[in-house]
């Protein structure tokens, strides 16, 4: 059955959908995400399409900010890449949490029309009193010093004797310290986490949490509900969802790692009926 789409394709519609006061804070997140999705993605040629899809998205949302309404096929032209190869493209994005769709309609005919295409903003600023955002006709690429995504998380959970608090990392360059993080920790788990905490015992005991919550679903064979790589793209998809959570200032009354655990928990329940996902092998 049919979403019924009630948003009509105008110009009060997508100002209605811009959530950035100005061009140079969208392209602060673009580089945010830009870092992300190099932390969390295996493959240079697919880092490479995300990336160069989201800085397309970019340039065209300058009128309405953070706003683009190109059909997915202009996309493909644009790009160099098949029309499936953009849908997939643009489901990872979703799935990061980078951008959102929008269904749309025509005002003529009430037919449904390209989706309204919004990058979604890494944190909500706090607006003054200055004047409205401004409609940009040009959209340069500004260059501006880079605001990286820390955050004060303080380690509320005693859980295995892990320290009392976890320091954020304020070096922007992390490598040096990834040798103090287990070998069983996923590399690619580490440095995403590396980006928010400095001691090796917090990031490991979050990546228990990812492989106690992965359960046995055949004792005779030990086989376990989602394979290592699901395992790890579930682990990253629900540490980016603990951070924006925090990043909210949302209570987490029984303590980080018991927090993160339920959200492990439902993602892997919404994932397991996830007929794609179960199947996927491409963007892990």
């Amino acid at each position: 059955m049919k979403t019924r789409i009630d948003v009509i394709a105008s110009e009060e519609s997508f100002n209605n959908l811009s959530s950035f006061t100005d061009v140079e804070e969208m392209n602060k997140t673009v580089r945010v995400y830009r870092d992300v999705i190099k932390a969390s993605i295996k493959r240079v040629d697919v880092q490479a399409r995300l990336i160069a899809l989201l800085e397309l998205l970019k340039r065209h949302s300058c009128k309405q900010i953070g706003v683009s309404y190109m059909c997915k096929n202009t996309i493909a032209d644009k790009l160099e890449v098949s029309y499936k190869t953009v849908q997939r493209l643009m489901k990872k994005l979703v799935d990061l949490d980078m951008i959102k769709q929008v269904p749309m309609k025509r005002k003529k005919d009430m037919l449904q029309t390209s989706n309204a295409i919004i990058i979604v903003p890494v944190v909500k600023e706090v607006v003054s009193d200055k004047t409205p955002a401004k409609k940009s006709d040009k959209c340069p690429t500004i260059k501006t010093t880079y605001i990286p995504l820390k955050q004060n998380i303080k380690n509320n959970n005693k859980r295995n004797s892990a320290p009392s608090s976890s320091h954020v990392n304020k070096s922007v360059d992390n490598s040096s310290k990834a040798q103090f993080v287990a070998h069983w920790v996923p590399e690619h788990f580490a440095k995403l986490a590396q980006s928010f905490y400095n001691e090796a015992k917090s990031i490991q005991e979050f990546w228990k949490v990812v492989k106690q919550c992965n359960r046995v679903i055949n004792h005779t064979t030990e086989e376990r509900a989602f394979t290592k790589d699901q395992e790890l793209t579930i682990g990253i998809r629900a540490f980016k969802e603990f951070v924006m959570k925090v990043k909210r200032g949302t209570r987490m009354t029984k303590g980080q790692f018991a927090y993160f655990n339920g959200i492990v928990n439902n993602l892997m329940t919404k994932l397991y009926f996830d007929v794609d996902f179960m199947g996927e092998s491409e963007f892990h």
